[in-house]
């Protein structure tokens, strides 16, 4: 898992493009979010075995929510983003990935977007300034 996140001032997105044949039908192509982390994830293959996954998962939460609290942000958004480098994972266990993660954080409290998955989006994103608006990690 690698995972680049920012924490944003805003974050909006417009999904224009299918680029999985069996991706989920769009509810709204487009979002926006405010005072948010933002997670561009790279979901890779390594991480679909259970043990690691289950690990892999907790470690994400736990970045996420640590990230949020330092800005106390109440909103989440998981974009998935296979640019990161290393072999993807299957595109079913990373939905499923996003779909539980964004089940905890929202029983925890969290608002949570997940962009379009199978979708190619156009963002517009506004970054805090500091070191710790930036933050990549590897799982």
């Amino acid at each position: 898992m690698k995972i680049l996140t920012f924490q944003a001032r805003g974050f909006g997105w417009k999904a224009f493009s299918q680029t999985l044949e069996d991706a989920p039908e769009l509810e709204s192509p487009e979002g926006v979010a405010a005072e948010c982390v933002v997670g561009f994830f790279h979901i890779e293959a390594r991480d679909e075995p259970d043990d690691v996954r289950k690990k892999v998962f907790k470690k994400t939460l736990k970045h996420l929510k640590w990230l949020a609290n330092k800005r106390d942000f109440k909103v989440i958004v998981l974009h998935s983003f296979t640019h990161l480098g290393g072999e993807n994972a299957s595109a079913d266990f990373a939905l499923a990935f996003f779909e539980e993660l964004a089940e905890r954080l929202r029983n925890t409290g969290y608002t949570v977007y997940i962009t379009p998955f199978g979708w190619f989006s156009s963002w517009t994103i506004d970054v805090y300034g500091d070191s710790l608006a930036k933050v990549f990690k590897e799982f």
